[in-house]
């Protein structure tokens, strides 16, 4: 079965409390859905209209975790405490094998 993966890449940080506080709830959230994270704030290097900003990658033994994790009230209430805290592209993607 293949995984599923939280790609998100952040475009900007316009509050750091915001953005600690929601780091504080995601990573339990993410732990109890089944998460593991395989890179989180080093170094990048941005291509295209990629931005060198904060980029995290979250493995999940399937795609359905990854989404179901997503939707868990916990990680719903990290999401809450981010708000408009930052700007992000997130996306769940399905692994090839």
């Amino acid at each position: 079965m293949p995984k599923g993966y939280w790609v998100s890449a952040y475009r900007t940080i316009s509050d750091t409390e915001k953005l600690a506080a929601y780091n504080k709830l995601a990573g339990p959230a993410v732990k109890a859905g089944g998460g593991r994270i395989l890179a989180r704030d080093g170094r990048v290097v941005a291509h295209d209209a990629g931005i060198a900003q904060r980029t995290i990658l979250i493995e999940f033994d399937s795609f359905e975790q990854a989404v179901a994790a997503h939707q868990s009230a916990a990680y719903q209430e990290a999401l809450a405490a981010l708000s408009d805290g930052v700007e992000r592209d997130f996306r769940i993607i399905e692994g090839i094998d």
